[in-house]
């Protein structure tokens, strides 16, 4: 009989950490992780799937377990994290979580969805399509998906479906994630330069996707997104074909009549002389790119166009995307839009939403760490023209080891946001926050909260302030 093999995961309570977690778990694997801290929703998912974890970095807690076949690492374990040194002085084999997966969960058709923004809902999309048709592949989203019971899963030597992160993979390893996958397809939904912390540049940032793209396989395919310029001569400055989707008329799937409301989206993808109707109950008509994108890669797969559609109707959406918290007299919204670039994008799609003469949107933003380096602050310019109040709140302290020098302060992000936007406030007491909006928000506005971090309670107070639960 097989020995049972045994994960420990170092700072297990990431995104994708707890759902390789979580899938090692239902595989049948002893687990165990440890974090600096634990909070819900994270701690609960841990603690219903039955993984086994604790506060802190102890060697000690580890050898109670008993000795790990593997110690996976998150990014934000620290660079000379106790129980990985340990490890590494006891033989045990050591990896980042990026390599874990590119060992057990990626397969021989390994699909991996990358870009600026769309990966995660992609992603979601991707897997449920795939699942209509009966592949059942491996997978990993950088969310929390509302039609799947995990973010990932593993166990398919055949199809795996990845969110291909441009983002470091450890603490040590500033090589992007999305290199360890090692895709076979690549859906690519649009470029911008993001991360500034990391890709100093545009053109730094462009390089890692051009080594991706020139790294695939000779038999391997790229389905991309033809309306986004930047994307486009990447690819095509590279000499490498791709299948094309999107608006322009040079596209391989056209798609078009994109409808949206606050209740769901709606587009026509034609392709080789047939037209496809996709409905969707998720919200944003920017979305209609995405769902374009998916139906363009699956049935570029092979997969019947009936069940990409009844795939993409049954699809409730990701958690923290155009997420609604609360629908009465006002809609109070939830996105994880971090960066100009994506709040501009959420804002634009948002207002097309609206009827005129609608109520106001009032946008409260946090950036990420990128998004706070002066080197980002040009971006700012115009980012919140659809909004119209945007609030900065108390910003979210940087962590040791964190870019800090001259970054920006929530008074001074304010001020660059002011340049074009002359309705911006800073209010950096929460409470203060939630009573302002109580109070300026009126019957038909819509509430949204934007960024990567968790708002403090400031979104449930919201909530609560409105008369929801």
């Amino acid at each position: 009989m097989e020995t049972q093999k045994y994960v420990h995961v170092v700072s297990i309570c990431g995104v994708a950490t707890s759902a390789l977690a979580v899938a090692m778990k239902n595989a049948g694997w002893k687990v165990s992780g440890s974090d600096k801290g634990f909070y819900p929703p994270v701690s609960t998912y841990l603690e219903q799937n039955g993984v086994d974890f604790y506060p802190g970095f102890d060697p000690e807690n580890i050898k109670k377990r008993g000795r790990p076949d593997f110690v996976v690492v998150g990014t934000s374990s620290g660079t000379k994290n106790p129980e990985v040194e340990w490890a590494k002085e006891q033989g045990i084999t050591v990896m980042g979580y990026t390599e874990f997966f590119r060992d057990y969960f990626i397969s021989k058709n390994s699909v991996v969805v990358v870009g600026t923004w769309g990966k995660t809902t992609s992603t979601a999309i991707l897997v449920c399509i795939f699942n209509e048709a009966g592949k059942n592949p491996n997978y990993m989203m950088g969310g929390v998906s509302l039609s799947h019971a995990h973010s990932a899963r593993v166990g398919n030597p055949d199809w795996s479906i990845f969110e291909g992160d441009e983002y470091k993979s450890g603490p040590d390893n500033p090589l992007a994630k999305f290199f360890y996958y090692k895709p076979t397809i690549l859906l690519m939904t649009g470029l911008a330069w993001d991360h500034a912390d990391l890709y100093p540049t545009e053109e730094d940032y462009l390089n890692a996707f051009r080594k991706l793209i020139t790294g695939l396989p000779s038999d391997g395919k790229i389905v991309a997104c033809r309306d986004n310029e930047l994307l486009y001569k990447t690819i095509t400055d590279l000499g490498v074909k791709a299948t094309w989707y999107g608006v322009h008329p040079e596209a391989d799937y056209i798609y078009k009549n994109p409808k949206g409301t606050l209740r769901g989206i709606s587009c026509d993808v034609s392709v080789g002389g047939e037209t496809y109707t996709l409905e969707s109950q998720i919200l944003g008509s920017h979305m209609a790119e995405n769902i374009a994108g998916c139906f363009a890669l699956a049935h570029s797969c092979g997969i019947a166009p009936e069940k990409i559609q009844k795939a993409i109707s049954e699809y409730k959406g990701v958690k923290r995307r155009l997420e609604k918290r609360f629908d009465g007299d006002v809609l109070v919204l939830d996105d994880i839009a971090h960066s100009a670039d994506k709040a501009k994008n959420v804002l634009t799609s948002l207002r097309s939403l609206l009827p005129k003469n609608s109520g106001k949107i009032i946008a409260i933003f946090e950036p990420n760490i990128g998004g706070r380096k002066p080197e980002s602050a040009h971006q700012y310019a115009n980012a919140f023209a659809d909004a119209d109040q945007v609030i900065i709140p108390r910003l979210t302290a940087l962590k040791i080891g964190e870019a800090t020098q001259n970054a920006l302060d929530g008074k001074s992000l304010t001020q660059e946001i002011q340049k074009t936007h002359s309705n911006t406030l800073h209010i950096d007491d929460d409470n203060a926050l939630v009573a302002h909006i109580k109070n300026s928000a009126h019957k038909g506005d819509v509430i949204i909260f934007l960024g990567s971090h968790g708002f403090r309670q400031m979104i449930e107070e919201t909530v609560r302030a409105f008369g929801g639960k």
